[in-house]
């Protein structure tokens, strides 16, 4: 789910709180060496974030904040803020032409570049967030 995050909206806090969890406390967020990554550049958008992106030739930024659930993306708009809700069950990320985060029919693609570069111990300890999150659901 895509909120327009620019001003505080309750129901949209609400929503996100019940689908991903609270933010991490700042003990929490400590313990797990940081739960924001640096911001990305975004290069590419599936059809349904292009409401979301800049039509002009502006760069579009894009950043990851950790929940206990899951993840959300954030993604700017000249003043306008968005932010894509997604829970670990349904998230996929892949390396290719830099790092793309898949869920819901929608896709975030971030430039490889010295941006993705700093963000990389982010990236690696998300996988590993994702990754101890399903071994909860394994079959036996």
């Amino acid at each position: 789910m895509i909120f327009n995050t620019t001003y505080r909206n309750k129901d949209a806090t609400a929503t996100i709180n019940d689908l991903l969890g609270k933010s991490y406390n700042f003990f929490q967020a400590m313990k797990l060496g940081g739960i924001g990554s640096k911001r990305m550049v975004v290069e590419e958008v599936s059809s349904g974030f292009l409401n979301v992106m800049n039509t002009v030739s502006d760069i579009n930024y894009g950043n990851i904040e950790l929940r206990e659930k899951g993840i959300i993306v954030h993604v700017n708009k000249g003043l306008k803020n968005y932010s894509w809700a997604i829970p670990y069950y349904q998230l996929h990320t892949y390396k290719t032409e830099g790092f793309s985060i898949h869920a819901q029919g929608n896709f975030v693609r971030f430039k490889s570049n010295k941006l993705l570069k700093e963000n990389k111990k982010f990236i690696d300890r998300l996988i590993n967030i994702k990754v101890e999150f399903d071994k909860q659901y394994e079959f036996q």
